[in-house]
């Protein structure tokens, strides 16, 4: 029987990490195991959910997907909502993310940014707008794979405050409130604690509507 054959649609590159909408599986089956096998083959994924789960977060383990020409979501899970200091956290828009990288992420949302809301804004943080995690493209202009091409960054675009208020970093990065400005520094502060590269408007055109944020590099912030 012959075997077969899918052709695979070119994927565009866009120059903003978040500009193009949360990517499709390429066209053709991956290669995947079940997420309880891919649990018992790696002691060290079994540590990483047990810390997600003592983060008191929501999520549910994905099985191991390779859809080849480097893009892949391993050891990943997806994210439902976090747990803040008194309430649960929502977020929009998240595909699926590294164990590792969704570890980091509900630890910075927590300390980072939920509590710079409460400190700075007097309200607590009820929702984490993003504009998607596993993408699989280059780095624009590169023919390098994102870190999003291996669910390894997510890009964050805004917080929904307690209190109704809504903060963006296309809209509010520059605001007139000197407060609104130093919770956004702030909490892209907090994540180049965390996270290896953390990118936002300050680097350029491409980062003008959302903070960046991966573990891979080290400690470069912009």
């Amino acid at each position: 029987m012959r075997k077969a054959v899918f052709l695979l649609p070119m994927l565009a590159l866009t120059a903003a990490c978040g500009a193009i909408p949360q990517a499709q599986a390429p066209q053709r089956a991956a290669v995947n195991r079940p997420a309880a096998a891919t649990m018992a083959a790696r002691p060290e994924n079994r540590v990483c959910l047990s810390g997600l789960g003592a983060s008191r977060a929501s999520f549910t383990p994905l099985p191991d997907q390779y859809y080849g020409a480097g893009c892949s979501a391993v050891n990943a899970v997806r994210l439902a909502s976090l747990r803040s200091d008194s309430a649960s956290l929502g977020l929009t828009n998240l595909g699926p993310v590294t164990c590792p990288l969704a570890e980091t992420f509900a630890a910075w949302a927590r300390f980072g940014a939920d509590r710079s809301a409460q400190q700075i804004l007097g309200s607590a943080l009820v929702r984490i707008e993003t504009m998607g995690s596993y993408n699989c493209r280059n780095v624009a202009g590169s023919e390098r794979r994102s870190a999003h091409a291996t669910a390894n960054a997510i890009d964050v675009s805004g917080f929904v405050l307690a209190d109704g208020r809504r903060i963006t970093v296309s809209g509010d990065w520059h605001s007139a409130s000197p407060r609104v400005r130093q919770f956004l520094t702030t909490v892209q502060g907090s994540a180049c604690k965390r996270f290896g590269t953390v990118l936002g408007p300050a680097y350029n055109q491409a980062h003008h509507d959302h903070l960046h944020l991966e573990l891979s590099g080290k400690a470069f912030c912009r």
